[in-house]
């Protein structure tokens, strides 16, 4: 017969015929079925939820079978909950449930209990019983009465009662809850107390086993300690005293420790004294000993302020490199004069080979620094600089701390190498730990996870190397003074080749200056037809792979001189591989010699336009970066708004396609620089005015025509210098930088600074277009 009574979904707890349970209900719905119970017969119906984790369960989240009871007792909470006791009176199969909106309502069958006894179920019951008292015992959560309150004559009942006081799933519950038969349950009750029974087992087993590691590692104590005092009375040395003694000893001797650092280490000491020898913590505590003890704390070299014999070292070392000799002397300068500056933190921005790693160490030897370099290309953990704690298995520190004990004082050259290739991932960022190491207000007491006490860097002169800028992060940047170190002219390379690179290569490759001579053009075609680079690297490579040659050449027996020269460089060489491009040898429409700045330094690139008929398309070839596309687009709308004072036909965007392409089309090209340079030649190409070929130029151009500044300039400079161009344009705003440029070039180069497209024009094409002053907006 059904029923219709309210639901009270159960969390976590199941409730069975005969039992009295106190619960604590403080869910809204479940108070709201508690008021309709108390109002009508008091009856409830209990349905345990599937997912304990839900707060609002919905009727697909209850069990179908529960129980029907009585709330025997109710006191509200001033909290707003309440706390009732229930009594299970009966099984219930929940045929249907309906959300009042406020609370559950279920429509419920009673299920009637099976009270037949038979032989089997008896003996069931008495064997059921015995497993649970051996539970009991075994168990450490039971207590021993429990099995006392096992006295129920009917079988059903009986399950019930042992299964609620195991300590099972709910949803093992459950199943027990749903089968009516009382011989079936009690077989299904059996199978639980047996798999409980045999976990206890195993659990019992384990203890065992533990209990007996623990009892041998404490009998070995005890015979260390026997071996000890053995030793002790036959007068014998202890390996383990006797290193304790010497990490003593290296403490008394270190002065100006101190007080934290000195009480550290005591302490530590005092720990390892106190441990048997061979024990893993003793070699964990020993190894920190010893690195505490190995750090330079006090010690430091002493530094050369002569100003005089810096200088000499460093420009015995390189060549050139002004501002950044300058910045170098001026330090040492103030250093003589006051002794409390910090050392500085110099960034030295530049491409590959340009000597930034070899300056780096020409600057220690002429200050009488200690010299440590730590590379941090691909270096994407942060413990690799502040070093991992020493709870850490094989833990160690950071690479500063370990630079430091390197480098022997406190006051070193320390060179982070190629700072703008960190990276970082789940581990950390390692430029973040950078900060605290690169700051002269915080790394007077730098923090290392595994040293845990504060070492002083404030003494320590940073340098750091990059390729570029704008992969170094913002705030690591800003604690560094950038110094740009440029690439090399030819004429620079010459003198760098005559004076370093060549007598190393003769000394490395065991050649005099009687076995080999290398003539001044066969040099400058090293230069010009081997390489293809900002810095000399490639340059040095060559000249090793001569010096192989040559070396051979003699072994093989021959007499006199070797003399390299341009008529037989190819014979240790090979053919060029560097071909250069050469300037526009006629005026043509639609091609303007730009100026760019690769890795390789300053280099020209033409620049080709032409039109055809269409529907007014703007093509970009030549495999064009994002900005370079904007600036072409920049152009092209810049022409369409004055196309009547450039006499150009003011519909040509109706019935003419416009392809821009830049040469060399598998090589990537971006940036702004090229934006006068397209728009003239696509002026040109519209126009059919022919551009000047013996002119090249470079800067940014807005939508009104404005020129603006760009990078680079001594380079492209150079490059147009180097293909025979001898007059430029370049952006009013990049005055200032013309002062890079060597005296040489100055003077033989026709230098035009411009603000506007107009002048551009003007300079550049071979007939006058322009009708009227454009964009008088400053």
């Amino acid at each position: 017969m059904e029923t219709q009574l309210p639901l009270l979904p159960l969390r976590g707890v199941l409730v069975f015929p005969y039992m009295v349970v106190p619960l604590e209900v403080g869910r809204e719905r479940s108070l709201n079925a508690l008021e309709q119970a108390m109002l009508g017969s008091q009856e409830l119906v209990f349905a345990a939820q599937k997912d304990t984790r839900l707060d609002e369960p919905t009727k697909d989240d209850l069990y179908e079978v529960g129980i029907i009871g009585e709330v025997k007792q109710l006191l509200k909470m001033p909290t707003g909950g309440a706390k009732v006791v229930i009594e299970g009176r009966s099984r219930a199969i929940i045929h249907k449930i309906e959300d009042e909106g406020t609370y559950f309502r279920a429509d419920v069958e009673e299920v009637a209990e099976d009270t037949e006894i038979t032989d089997e179920t008896e003996a069931l019951m008495h064997a059921v019983v015995d497993l649970f008292e051996l539970y009991v015992k075994n168990s450490k959560k039971m207590p021993g009465e429990a099995s006392l309150s096992i006295n129920v004559d009917d079988p059903g009942r009986l399950a019930d009662t042992i299964v609620s006081s195991l300590d099972i799933r709910t949803a093992e519950k459950q199943e027990v809850l749903e089968i009516f038969s009382a011989h079936e349950r009690l077989n299904k009750v059996s199978d639980i107390l047996s798999r409980q029974i045999e976990l206890l087992e195993i659990e019992k087993r384990i203890n065992v086993r533990v209990r007996k590691q623990m009892e041998r590692t404490q009998k070995e104590y005890y015979l260390r300690e026997q071996l000890k005092a053995i030793q002790k009375e036959l007068g014998e040395n202890d390996d383990h005293v006797g290193e304790v003694e010497e990490l003593q000893q290296r403490l008394a001797a270190m002065e100006g420790l101190s007080d934290e650092v000195h009480d550290k280490i005591a302490r530590e000491i005092d720990r390892l004294t106190k441990m048997p020898s061979m024990s893993a913590e003793a070699v964990v505590v020993r190894n920190y000993v010893d690195w505490l003890l190995s750090l330079p704390w006090t010690v430091q070299t002493d530094e050369r302020v002569d100003v005089a014999e810096a200088e000499r070292i460093l420009n015995e070392d390189h060549y050139g490199l002004k501002k950044v000799k300058d910045r170098i002397l001026e330090y040492l300068a103030v250093r003589q004069l006051s002794r409390s500056l910090k050392g500085p933190i110099l960034c030295l921005v530049g491409p590959p080979g340009v000597g930034k790693t070899s300056l780096a160490r020409s600057i220690a030897r002429a200050t009488g620094r200690n010299f440590v370099r730590i590379s941090l290309g691909g270096v994407r953990d942060e413990a690799e600089i502040r070093g991992h704690r020493r709870t850490y298995v094989g833990a160690m520190p950071g690479r500063i701390i370990q630079g430091m004990k390197q480098a022997g004082s406190n006051n070193p050259l320390f060179l982070l190498d190629e700072v703008d290739k960190m990276a970082m991932d789940f581990r950390g960022d390692p430029s973040a730990a950078l900060l605290e190491v690169l700051d002269p207000e915080q790394n007077n007491r730098f923090s290392d996870h595994y040293i845990e006490l504060p070492f002083d860097l404030s003494h320590v002169m940073f340098i750091t190397t990059a390729n570029v800028l704008h992969t170094i992060p913002r705030p690591l940047l800003d604690r560094m003074e950038t110094i740009v170190i440029q690439g090399y002219t030819e004429e620079e390379k010459l003198h760098i080749a005559a004076q370093y690179l060549w007598p190393k290569q003769m000394e490395n490759h065991g050649l005099t200056p009687e076995m080999v001579e290398m003539s001044r053009q066969a040099t400058a075609a090293v230069i010009r037809h081997y390489t293809r680079e900002a810095g000399v690297r490639q340059l040095e490579r060559q000249l090793g792979t001569i010096s192989r040659k040559v070396a051979r050449e003699i072994v093989q027996g021959h007499r006199g001189t070797v003399h390299i020269t341009v008529s037989n460089l190819a014979k240790y060489l090979g053919p060029h591989t560097v071909h250069h491009r050469e300037a526009e040898q006629a005026d043509e429409v639609g091609i303007v010699t730009g100026l760019a700045v690769t890795e390789a330094g300053g280099d020209v690139m033409p620049i080709e336009v032409t039109t055809m008929p269409g529907k007014g398309r703007l093509n970009l070839t030549g495999q064009l970066g994002d900005v370079m596309q904007e600036s072409a687009q920049a152009a092209y709308s810049y022409i369409r708004s004055k196309a009547s004072d450039l006499g150009i036909d003011p519909h040509f965007h109706e019935t003419l396609d416009v392809h821009v392409h830049v040469p060399e089309g598998a090589i990537p090209k971006d940036g702004p620089s090229a934006g006068i340079a397209m728009a003239t030649a696509m002026i040109s190409a519209l126009s059919h005015v022919p551009v000047k070929a013996h002119i090249a130029m470079t800067g940014e151009i807005t939508l009104r025509g404005h020129v603006l500044p760009v990078g680079g300039i001594k380079e492209k400079t150079l490059a147009a210098h180097r293909v025979g161009i001898r007059e430029i344009i370049l952006p009013k705003d990049n005055a200032p930088d013309l002062e890079d440029l060597p005296a040489n070039i100055r003077r033989g180069m026709q230098i035009h600074l411009v603000e506007h497209l107009d002048t551009v024009l003007e300079l550049a094409l071979s007939e006058k277009i322009v009708r009227e002053k454009v964009g008088t907006e400053k």
